[in-house]
C-alpha cells in the first residue's frame, strides 16, 4: 500500500548505509543503495562520484519511488507484502523481485507485476507470501559467488524485512473509540447481581406482606443512622 511508502523506505536506508564503493559490489559506487547508474537515470544524467555522495533526502525518495517501488506496483500490493517485494528490488532489482513474487502467489512469471499478479496476491493470506518469498530470496542470495563476502549481512536483511513485513501485514484499521458513558447514580442493582423476577403467588397478599418488609427494613437503616449519629456525636 502506498502509505508503506515512508516507512518501507526508511527501513530500505536501515540496511543499505551511508557511502559504499566496494570493487567487489558489482552495483559499483552507491550512497544510500542509490547507484551512479540510478541516480544519473533520475536525478542528474552527467553526475560524478561526488555528486551522488552528496544526494539530498528527496532525491533518494525519487530515485526509490520510481526505480523501486513504482516498479513493482508498492502502492497497489497488500500490506507488508510491499515491503518484502520492494527491499528485494532493491537489493536485486525489481525484474527479480517480481519474478520471485508471481512465483510465491503462483502466477506467470514474466517479470512485470499486473492486476493477475495484484490479484493472486490479494487472495493469499499476506503472511504466506512473505515467508515464501523470503526463503526464495535467500536461496537465491546463497547460490551467488558473492555469498562469502556478503552473505552475513544479506542473511541478516532478509531476516528483518521477513519480520517487519510480518508486522505490516498484521496491522488493522485503528480500534473504534467508544464515546463515553453518561454520568449514572450508584443504585442497588449495580452491586447486587442479578436475580430472575419472582412472580407472587397470591396476588395482594404477597404484594402488601412484600411491602410491610421494605418499611421495615428502611425504618430499620434509618434507626442505625440516627444511633450512630448520637454516639458519634458524643465523642467530637
Amino acid at each position: 500500500m502506498d502509505r508503506n511508502f515512508a516507512r518501507a523506505l526508511a527501513l530500505v536506508l536501515k540496511s543499505e548505509g551511508g557511502w559504499s564503493d566496494n570493487p567487489a559490489d558489482p552495483g559499483g559506487a552507491t550512497m544510500k543503495g542509490v547507484t551512479l547508474a540510478s541516480f544519473r537515470r533520475y536525478v542528474k544524467a552527467d553526475a560524478r562520484k561526488a555528486d551522488l555522495r552528496a544526494i539530498s533526502d528527496a532525491q533518494v525518495a525519487t530515485v526509490y519511488r520510481r526505480f523501486y517501488w513504482d516498479a513493482v506496483l508498492g502502492a497497489e500490493l497488500p500490506d507488508g507484502v510491499d515491503h518484502a517485494v520492494f527491499d528485494f528490488a532493491v537489493n536485486s532489482g525489481p525484474g527479480r523481485a517480481a519474478k520471485y513474487l508471481q512465483a510465491a502467489v503462483g502466477v506467470a512469471q514474466d517479470g512485470r507485476i499486473g492486476p493477475v499478479t495484484v490479484a493472486a496476491a490479494e487472495a493469499k493470506p499476506a503472511g504466506v507470501t512473505i515467508d515464501a518469498l523470503c526463503d526464495a530470496r535467500l536461496a537465491f542470495l546463497k547460490r551467488l559467488p558473492t555469498w562469502a563476502t556478503f552473505g552475513r549481512g544479506w542473511s541478516d536483511r532478509v531476516r528483518s524485512v521477513r519480520v517487519q513485513a510480518l508486522l505490516m501485514s498484521a496491522q488493522g484499521p485503528a480500534a473504534p473509540v467508544a464515546a463515553p458513558a453518561s454520568p449514572r447514580f450508584e443504585t442497588s442493582a449495580d452491586v447486587m447481581p442479578a436475580t430472575q423476577p419472582v412472580q407472587p403467588a397470591s396476588g395482594g397478599k404477597t404484594a402488601a406482606a412484600a411491602g410491610i418488609l421494605v418499611l421495615m427494613a428502611g425504618a430499620l437503616a434509618a434507626f442505625r443512622h440516627r444511633v450512630a449519629d448520637f454516639f458519634g456525636g458524643l465523642f467530637q
